[in-house]
């Protein structure tokens, strides 16, 4: 499943990075703790997170993530949306809390098995 599906899925608003939207996503992480994202997430995982900083995007790129969702409608700093779209990462915006948000994905991440 890509990124764009996930998308479509969830009704997610994109905030930018529309090109890494083809992008295939593997699994997922939710965390905000950047060194914990760092040490456990892997490439190809969409990453779920109240975080709105830029240094979101820095941790997603270093670990060649899918995109990043932001929860509960939290609105990204224009600085991290200026770097996500130089990174061509994707950013959208749920208005889900993250327990939903990550059960959904994780159901139709395991639907496509």
């Amino acid at each position: 499943m890509n990124v764009e599906a996930i998308v479509a899925a969830l009704g997610l608003e994109v905030k930018c990075g529309r090109e890494g939207l083809g992008r295939e996503v593997t699994g997922g992480y939710t965390g905000d703790l950047l060194s914990d994202v760092m040490g456990n997430s892997k490439e190809g995982y969409i990453w779920i997170t109240r975080q709105v900083h830029q240094n979101i995007v820095a941790v997603a790129s270093l670990k060649e993530h899918a995109g990043i969702i932001l929860i509960n409608a939290c609105e990204p700093a224009a600085e991290t949306l200026q770097k996500a779209e130089a990174e061509k990462i994707p950013v959208m915006v749920s208005d889900l809390p993250a327990f939903e948000l990550s059960g959904r994905i994780y159901n139709l991440l395991t639907s496509q098995s």
